[in-house]
This record gives C-alpha cells, structure tokens and sequence, in this order.
C-alpha cells in the first residue's frame, strides 16, 4: 500500500482586501489576548467566502477555509476550478511561499514547484547558474547536477542561449528552462500550476510526457490546469476548488463533468431580459427575446459530448418590415477568443432574409467541432451591411465534456483562430 506524502487537514487561508496596514491598536490588543487565552483570533470571524463577483463589507477575505485531502506516493493529482476558486493559494501554501492561516499540512520527500514563469530563477544570472543555483535549493550536489546538466539543457531547448542572463528570456524561453530544471533535479514531489500554457504545442507535449514518466517512477505530481485533457489523459483523481472550498474531490472524469456543467451554468439560456446589454443599430426593426440550446435527442441542455449536435433555437421580435435580415452566431472559448463564425450568409439560396411584423424563429444545428471547454454563445441580427438590428453577447454558454473515443488521437489539439462549423439554419414566422 502506497504511504501518504501529502497530508492537508482543515487548512485555511484569510487575507485583508484593500491597503495592507498593522490595523488598529484595539485590534492588535483582542489579537493577543486571545492568543494568551488560547482562544481564535476574533478577526478570523470577519472573513467572507471568496467569491470574487460578490461585494462585501468585510475587510477580510478566506481565500482557502477548510480544505482536507491526502495524497499518495506516485500519484497524479489534478486540481481544477474557476480563476479565483483558490488553485494557486493551495499551491503556495504547500510550496511553504506562505503560511496556512490554520489547519496543518504534513509533506514527505523533496519538493519542486512551479508556480509561475521563472520561479526561483535570478534574473541577473544567465541559464547555466540558475540551473546550478536551483539544484542547490533542492539540496543536490554539484556533481548530481552536472551529470544532469546536458540533459536538462537539450529538453529545454536553449542551448544557444544557456549563458544569457535569463532576464533577457522571453516567457517561452523561461518556463522549458524552468519546468526542465524542476523534472530533472529528482524530486520526490513535484507540484506544477498553469504555466505549461506558456509553452508552445511540441513543448506541452514534451512536458506531459515527463509527468507521466515521474509518476511512473513513484514520484509525486500536483498538476493545476485549465486544459481538461490534460487533466484527463494524466490524473486519475482530482479535486475541485470552489470560492475557496473544496467542493467535489473523486475520479478526474467525474470531477471534470462536474467542473464543466459549473462553468456551463453560469451563462443561462432562456427568455432575454429587457435590461441585458444589447448593442443596436436600429433596435426599432427586430429585438432578440431568447435563445435556448438542445442537444440531439431534443432536450434542453447546456452541457453536450465531442463531436455532438448542438441546436440553437432563437426567437425575435419583428417590429417593422426588413428584407436583408441575416443572423450570425459565433462562439468564444474562455478567454475571450472568438472562435467560429455561422451565419445565414452561409446558403446558397436566400441568403439574405425578408420578413413581416410579428416573430420570426431560427433553428440552427452546428456540426460541433469544438474540443472540451467551455464556449460562450453570442447572436447577432443585422443587415446586409453589417449594421446590428440587435446583438446579445455572452447570454448563454455551453460546455463540451467528454473526448470519447477521439481522446487519445487528439489529447493536446486546440482551436486556434476561426473554425468554420457546418450548420443548418432554418427561418419561420411564428
């Protein structure tokens, strides 16, 4: 049976918001006494959850409360949540960059982290001093360090540059240079955040490979990402991280579901309030009043599998006469790229629409060809020149869960740019 290396018991964090200060002497004085009676902080009892989108009162935020979990030796564990669920403050918390606020936290074995670009690398010193400089933080000889230092270098892939000062690096340059020191330098643990993002597709590939080859050689990995099929293909358990809690720990293919069905329903789709932003040319001729999403058995959902059928169905209100009426939809992935284009302008036949008083339905099915993620919905209906009648962005998302059989052939493919979605878009008055 594998023995636990990772123990993290009922562990919190609490910030102050705003200008750090030492507070007030009353403060400072019900702190200590406290403290001389044993008793908790009484400040800790101001704390809010971490909800980023909330306004609060409070002066004082937990941006981790009661988080509890173990890991095992040689295990993958995935971390995922929201920006601002806590990711990266349980990270440092167990890279001792800060003190838990309370509970504990019990580590076994030598430790590397990567937190972010160029993490414990001095920017006056070029590659090579780093890479010695690293190794001696972990506690390694120069001659351990030496007989990895070729090879560190040639994954890397900065050998013409590895007596440049690194401050001179860009990103790129810096997180190969940084992850390759933290794979090879033999940690027991090895805890990595986001910043394989930084990397180019090949180096992704690389960096993956080395994870899975340090789990299989016992070695311990905390992998924070945003990209689900990583997550996927190296861990089989996960936590998720929610307003600073821990709100579903299991199997990573549950755990990411739950995730993406989260992130889905954030954008709800239904009738379109009159006070959602709206972006008009001429809002007197045609108004959007809902959009709803189905999936291909008909149902009304918001979370659909690769390569499955999504159908949008779009209602508007016809206000006066117009006969160059043509609607686009477009989808943008999570960090606002705007993604893929479908548009009435798309037929052959009838490409620009004429239509009378009264409401006007459109039923699109895209072919999906989008990978796991989460895409937000935005509809525009305008004229034949481009003049918005009316535009309601981001007012739904839907979330794309599952790889299935495709997983392993495309487990690191991206949608970059525009993607052309085939669809069938029909037109009807109501």
């Amino acid at each position: 049976m594998a023995k636990t290396v990772i123990q993290v018991e009922q562990v919190g964090k609490l910030y102050r918001l705003g200008q750090v200060g030492a507070g007030t002497l009353a403060q400072d004085m019900s702190r200590m006494i406290a403290r001389m009676r044993g008793q908790e902080d009484p400040t800790l009892k101001l704390g809010e959850t971490n909800d980023r989108t909330a306004k609060s009162n409070s002066d004082y935020a937990w941006a981790l409360r009661d988080v509890s979990f173990e890991v095992k030796e040689g295990e993958v564990l995935g971390i995922v949540g929201r920006n601002g669920a806590g990711k990266s403050t349980l990270l440092k918390l167990l890279s001792r960059v800060t003190l838990p606020t309370e509970g504990n936290i019990r580590m076994r074995g030598r430790m590397a982290s990567l937190l972010e670009v160029g993490t414990g690398f001095h920017p006056e010193l070029t590659g090579r001093e780093n890479v010695f400089l690293n190794g001696a933080i972990m506690g390694m000889r120069k001659y351990e360090i030496k007989k990895l230092f070729d090879e560190i270098v040639d994954f890397a892939g900065v050998e013409r540059y590895i007596d440049t000062p690194v401050k001179r690096y860009s990103s790129g340059m810096y997180v190969r240079l940084a992850f390759a020191v933290a794979a090879h330098l033999s940690p027991e643990i090895m805890i990595i955040d986001e910043v394989l993002a930084v990397g180019d597709a090949e180096f992704q590939r690389k960096c993956l490979g080395k994870m899975e080859d340090a789990a299989g050689n016992g070695r311990t990995v905390l992998f924070v990402s945003h990209n689900m099929a990583a997550v996927r293909r190296l861990c089989q358990r996960s936590l998720l991280l929610e307003k600073g809690g821990l709100r579903m720990e299991g199997p990573t293919g549950d755990v990411v579901n739950e995730y993406l069905r989260g992130g889905a329903a954030t954008g709800t789709f239904g009738i379109i309030p009159d006070a959602y932003p709206r972006n008009s040319y001429n809002k007197d001729c045609i108004r959007l009043t809902s959009i709803h999403a189905y999936n291909q058995e008909a149902a009304s959902t918001t979370v659909f599998k690769y390569h499955e059928a999504l159908k949008l169905v779009i209602d508007a209100d016809v206000l006066k006469p117009c006969d160059d009426v043509v609607l686009n939809i477009s989808l943008m992935n999570d960090n606002d790229e705007r993604l893929s284009l479908t548009s009435t302008m798309d037929r052959q036949e009838n490409q620009k629409i004429s239509v009378q008083p009264g409401r006007i339905r459109f039923e699109a099915i895209l072919e999906q060809r989008l990978l796991p993620g989460i895409y937000t919905v935005c509809v525009d209906i305008m004229n034949d020149k481009g003049y918005a009648y009316d535009s309601v962005q981001g007012f739904g998302q839907v979330s794309v869960e599952s790889f299935g059989e495709h997983g392993e052939k495309y487990p690191w493919a991206r949608p970059i740019g525009w993607v052309n979605i085939p669809a069938t878009i029909n037109v009807q008055m109501l």
